[in-house]
């Protein structure tokens, strides 16, 4: 059913949501975007699912957006892109309203689009090792589309020490920015995963979404206009020169021309 993700349930009712493009490090293209969706629809309406894991195949969690579709967007009108940075949107919404406890399970490294799903996880550990970052100024555009859920996990103060700069972090300051429950070796990972995913199963289910909610509501969680507003704002941010030598220095290997 599925050609970029895949999604297996065990016996207990435990579901694992794996990214298996492995080969682009799982970075998010517009198919993923729309089966991810769609795995998120369909976990949310299966009541044998208790708990879900969200995992990803090869040697890096999620490497962001991938880039040959975002130089696709060049070439499109501004309504066009707003559509696209929607259907990121679209999805990280899916993933955050999941009315069951959603586990991230962060094997290897996640960049962009990557931090924006570990942020709508209810948990997320990450291995000690991980690299994180939020690159999009790098490339002239902005940290959009993921910035609801981002600056709602972080909160604004700490999301202001990574939100912009695009530099690398490690995991203890992912800990720190609150990205990251733990950091543990990599032998340890499905251990540590395992001790977040138990107890749910003794918990009511529906006890469960409804908790996640009202935490959610007290909150602030991400409102339908802070994603409107994010959608707005990259696809403004597409339109500059920036944006076009940004992405057209990275495809012709060269230095950006604010690089200093």
């Amino acid at each position: 059913m599925f050609q970029t993700i895949t999604v297996e349930v065990d016996g207990r009712g435990v579901a694992t949501l794996t990214l298996a493009r492995e080969a682009k490090h799982n970075a998010l293209s517009a198919q993923m975007l729309a089966e991810l969706t769609q795995a998120a629809a369909d976990l949310a309406a299966d009541d044998a699912v208790r708990v879900v894991i969200l995992a990803a195949a090869g040697r890096t969690f999620c490497a962001g957006g991938d880039l040959g579709w975002m130089q696709e967007q060049m070439g499109m009108d501004a309504a066009t892109r707003a559509a696209e940075a929607g259907k990121l949107a679209t999805m990280l919404g899916a993933l955050n309203r999941l009315p069951k406890p959603l586990i991230g399970r962060l094997h290897g490294n996640a960049f962009g689009g990557g931090v924006g799903m570990a942020a709508v996880c209810d948990v997320a550990i990450g291995v000690d090792t991980i690299k994180m970052a939020l690159t999009e100024t790098k490339l002239g555009i902005i940290p959009a589309t993921i910035g609801p859920y981002v600056i709602a996990r972080m909160g604004e103060g700490r999301a202001r020490r990574v939100f912009m700069s695009g530099r690398v972090f490690e995991a203890p300051e992912a800990v720190e920015l609150g990205l990251l429950a733990h950091a543990v070796p990599e032998a340890e990972l499905d251990a540590a995963v395992e001790r977040e995913v138990v107890p749910y199963l003794a918990c009511a289910p529906g006890a469960v979404a409804a908790a996640k909610k009202l935490a959610q509501d007290l909150g602030g969680a991400a409102t339908e206009d802070a994603v409107a507003m994010s959608i707005a704002a990259l696809a403004a941010r597409w339109e500059t020169a920036e944006a076009a030598e940004g992405i057209g220095a990275f495809f012709e290997k060269r230095k950006a021309a604010w690089v200093v």
